[in-house]
């Protein structure tokens, strides 16, 4: 996770919530931080909604998936205009 330090990443967390932000750290138990935090919430009868987080922790076994967000691909989709069905919750059996 070196390399990504530094980097803006978007993730999924365990309960469907999808986050971009900065990569500030994290730790050997997977634990992150994030600045410059927006959420992205998703309906399928609303356009995205983004609210910002600011300064963001999250537990390592909160996370489901982290990558690299390619900003200009990113910055290309009218986030405003889509609606997009949420993402369901993992359940671990």
């Amino acid at each position: 996770m070196q390399a990504f330090v530094d980097q803006p990443v978007l993730l999924v967390c365990q309960d469907g919530r999808v986050i971009t932000g900065i990569l500030c750290g994290y730790d050997s138990s997977g634990s992150i931080v994030l600045s410059s935090c927006v959420e992205r919430i998703f309906s399928e009868e609303a356009p995205v909604e983004q609210v910002p987080l600011g300064v963001y922790v999250l537990r390592g076994d909160s996370i489901a998936v982290l990558g690299l967000l390619d900003e200009e691909r990113d910055k290309a989709v009218p986030w405003s205009t889509q609606t997009v069905a949420p993402i369901p919750m993992i359940r671990h059996f």
